[in-house]
């Protein structure tokens, strides 16, 4: 298996990974394959194993079966090399927030190895695209949610990498910084580069993604480009057909005016 995950073309490849919280089993034997140069969209209900998956694949959190590579390199057995290639933007991102934006990803440029010219130059870049320069020198725990996710994504960046994994990245970001952060990652996905977005906003991942994997209780429930999981309904839909569980309050008769 390892031998063909080399030879793959996909960005990452994910097999059988599996992970279970004490009596819970929160991913049981996922398998996916990413192709390089797609945006992959992952969708799921709350608790489903899309940000435990993309954990595991990213070397964030051990499996307890399973391996993921990303351009064939095994994230678990040489997460150095593995690492050097993507730039993650976890859920729930913790960031040393005492440093100033622009401290933080001058950091995280200089952590990967980079000498400070480029950094600098790739800083102020990274900060003018994303609406950030005006913050610049505000310290991180005073920023927004919105702002603190923007500034993560910076880090996630700054390296150039050739896998972007993202969890949630739009959760709190006002609509045209949103559509700023759209524009990047289409030229970004144009230019070569991979997408792997996690997200509850199913129109989004549908205008934006050209991949789709639906994820409920652990298990990829329909995955392929967005039309073939789709099958000629909106995706919404056919998340809902996928995934059951919708209410339609029936007994709230007393919320009824």
């Amino acid at each position: 298996m390892t031998e063909n995950a080399q030879l793959s073309p996909s960005a990452m490849s994910i097999r059988g990974l599996f992970k279970r919280f004490g009596e819970k089993v929160a991913v049981n034997g996922v398998n996916l394959e990413v192709p390089a140069g797609s945006f992959y969209g992952l969708v799921g209900p709350n608790g489903a194993g899309k940000t435990t998956t993309l954990s595991m694949a990213t070397g964030l959190l051990r499996p307890d079966g399973g391996e993921a590579w990303v351009h064939g390199v095994n994230v678990w057995q040489d997460p150095l090399a593995a690492k050097k290639v993507m730039g993650i933007l976890p859920d729930g991102v913790r960031l040393f927030d005492r440093l100033s934006g622009e401290q933080l990803v001058t950091y995280s440029g200089l952590l990967r190895g980079m000498d400070r010219e480029t950094v600098q130059t790739r800083v102020k870049d990274l900060l003018d695209a994303l609406d950030l320069s005006k913050d610049a020198g505000t310290l991180v725990v005073d920023y927004s949610a919105g702002m603190t996710k923007k500034i993560a994504l910076a880090s996630a960046l700054i390296h150039a990498p050739r896998v972007l994994i993202l969890d949630e990245p739009f959760e709190s970001v006002d609509p045209i910084s949103a559509a700023n952060i759209r524009d990047i990652l289409s030229d970004y996905v144009r230019s070569g580069g991979t997408v792997i977005v996690s997200s509850h906003v199913m129109d989004l991942v549908q205008r934006m993604c050209d991949h789709v994997a639906v994820i409920a209780a652990g298990n990829v429930l329909a995955a392929g480009t967005v039309d073939e999981v789709r099958a000629g309904q909106s995706l919404e839909d056919r998340f809902v057909e996928l995934v059951g569980g919708r209410n339609h309050g029936e007994g709230l008769s007393w919320l009824r005016t």
